[in-house]
């Protein structure tokens, strides 16, 4: 992109932290300029945050606090303090695109409220109520050819199909997929209290976070079907918390349309991994989860736990760091779909798929 475009940033919880400092990390800030962050909580608590992460680190550059908010590097980022999409001026501050963080916003009229409030797009870091709520959703280098310079509102999906859609893509391509069953183990977040507590309306949910394995409900199962129409009706899916601070895994049963066996599906994401190395690796190494903290691809296929039994019967585990990886791939759609707004050709929106955009998925 030859000139930056304008952003800013609804909710600075831990995926709109990430967000800013992948885009310094990654030296995207050159590209992307950030103008603004819109968050309740006060200053000096969103400067401390930013500068000290339990997760991430210590941020590597400099933040102050401004009479008018951030300063970053030496670069101003103006704060707001509202609470509703009206309560900020997104007019008057020239921004191209906003990245809706606060993860509060799911159906098209609350997401619009953006729009009337003067924001003229929406980048959503959560998949919508529905596929209607949004104009397009994106998995990075599955989908991201659909982005169009006439859409308002995107989402980014989640953190767990961004991490499951191009594995199960890649199987689905190769030797078909019939049927999986998807068992994610995800670190804890931000809706369970550290002890017993009135927290939520789910009751698993009211207990220690820290203390327990807890499953949770999960829509992953619906979101993959967005994503892969081809694979409608034949995803199941379940999700428990464990107590852990970051990083995630997947637990993939697949039955297999065609036989196959683990040096051939392990030769099929070696492949990927060569062509999209930004975007999916492979491990064979005797890994724990904490070794993938900030690790920035949307997905880690560990070789190692490859398992193949009666030749159509497959298991893998899938690694992603939930928040890293996340933010990367918001900055990654974000990016595309600028190409295509800000009236660059459609071939600077990014990499090309992990496959061919066309390419027969089995019925």
């Amino acid at each position: 992109m030859n000139h930056p475009f304008r952003v800013a940033i609804n909710g600075y919880g831990r995926i709109g932290r990430c967000v800013l400092r992948a885009l310094v990390e990654s030296g995207r800030d050159r590209d992307i300029e950030l103008v603004a962050i819109n968050e309740p909580a006060d200053l000096s608590s969103m400067a401390y945050l930013t500068h000290f992460d339990s997760t991430h680190g210590v941020f590597p550059g400099t933040v102050e606090e401004a009479p008018e908010g951030l300063r970053i590097n030496g670069r101003l980022i103006r704060v707001h303090h509202g609470r509703a999409p009206d309560d900020c001026p997104w007019g008057d501050l020239g921004i191209d695109l906003l990245l809706e963080c606060s993860g509060a916003y799911g159906t098209r009229d609350a997401l619009e409220a953006f729009l009337d409030a003067g924001c003229p797009r929406v980048l959503v870091s959560q998949p919508a109520r529905s596929a209607a709520d949004v104009d397009h959703t994106v998995v990075y280098g599955i989908n991201d050819g659909g982005l169009d310079a006439s859409q308002r509102i995107v989402s980014a999906a989640s953190c767990t199909t961004n991490a499951i859609v191009p594995v199960l893509d890649l199987l689905d391509r190769g030797p078909g997929v019939r049927n999986a069953y998807l068992t994610t183990l995800h670190s804890v977040m931000n809706d369970q209290p550290m002890i017993d507590g009135y927290h939520h309306a789910d009751l698993r949910r009211t207990r220690s976070a820290m203390q327990s394995i807890v499953p949770v409900s999960t829509g992953l199962a619906q979101g993959v079907e967005r994503l892969l129409p081809g694979l409608a009706g034949r995803i199941q899916a379940k999700a428990v918390r464990v107590p852990i601070l970051n990083v995630s895994a997947i637990d993939l049963a697949v039955n297999l349309r065609q036989p196959s066996d683990v040096e051939a599906l392990n030769g099929l994401f070696r492949e990927a991994a060569r062509e999209r190395p930004e975007l999916l690796a492979c491990t064979n190494r005797p890994h724990a989860s904490v070794d993938f903290n900030h690790d920035p691809h949307s997905a880690i296929v560990d070789l190692s736990h490859t398992r193949v039994n009666g030749g159509d019967f497959a298991n893998l585990l899938i690694w992603f760091d939930n928040e890293w990886g996340f933010a990367n791939r918001m900055l990654d759609v974000a990016q595309a779909w600028a190409a295509l707004f800000m009236g660059v050709s459609a071939e600077a929106a990014g990499q090309p798929s992990i496959f061919p955009q066309g390419a027969r998925h089995h019925g």
